[in-house]
């Protein structure tokens, strides 16, 4: 079961983002369910919104001039119920403008739920 908002590159109508769960499903096996939030209810997300303002407490007032300091700042982070932070620097080099053609969204295994199914569905691993 993945919890996902509604912006950015996981967005409930971002192909890439479907295609992706696609090649995990059928790497793992796993069938795979997704419930999106409403567009513009991200604020819903509790842990997005006790974790990142705990991340902007701690880092209030001080200059983020490289990457060390950023992740410093953001594991030193903790939140009044002691939820502690990791956070590790992602050096890898993605992809800009990737297309995903028609023909790969059919081939998707994607299954609307009943109710609200542009943003509820499961996707499962090709047979």
């Amino acid at each position: 079961m993945i919890n996902a908002d509604s912006g950015g590159s996981n967005g409930a109508h971002v192909r890439l983002w479907k295609v992706e769960l696609q090649k995990f499903a059928n790497e793992t096996g796993l069938e795979i369910h997704v419930s999106h939030f409403p567009p513009g209810t991200s604020k819903w997300n509790k842990i997005e919104h006790r974790l990142f303002s705990a991340i902007s407490l701690n880092w209030r007032g001080q200059p983020l001039i490289n990457h060390e300091i950023i992740i410093n700042l953001i594991e030193s982070a903790t939140t009044r119920t002691g939820l502690k932070v990791r956070a590790l620097l992602d050096t890898n080099c993605y992809a800009k403008g990737i297309k995903v053609a028609d023909a790969e969204m059919k081939a998707l295994r994607h299954h609307p739920e009943s109710f609200h199914g542009e943003w509820d569905y499961s996707i499962k691993k090709h047979e």
